[in-house]
């Protein structure tokens, strides 16, 4: 619904002032849109962060894997290296 309202104010001097208010009851299309647009964006801000977390966890789990195989190799040198210790002082004898 539109209302308009139209006053006039007369000074003592006798000079007329006229002012028009229009009031409107209508709602405005657009703000639906623009909360729709702001809900995406932060879902989509979401899903960016949640697969960063993803990815910094599985370079982490990959290094602790890189690591361990590591230390696997060296022990299995350690361990020739005392076999070979072994076989040496078992054949001075």
């Amino acid at each position: 619904m539109t209302e308009e309202r139209i006053t006039e104010t007369r000074t003592p001097s006798g000079d007329t002032h006229t002012t028009q208010t229009v009031i409107t009851d209508e709602k405005r299309g657009g703000s639906g849109w623009v909360i729709a647009l702001i809900a995406v964006l932060a879902i989509g801000v979401a899903v960016w962060f949640f697969s960063q977390q993803s990815q910094s966890e599985i370079a982490r789990d990959n290094a602790v894997a890189g690591a361990a195989g590591e230390i696997g190799a060296a022990a299995g040198e350690v361990g020739d290296a005392a076999q070979r210790a072994a076989d040496s002082v078992g054949s001075e004898e």
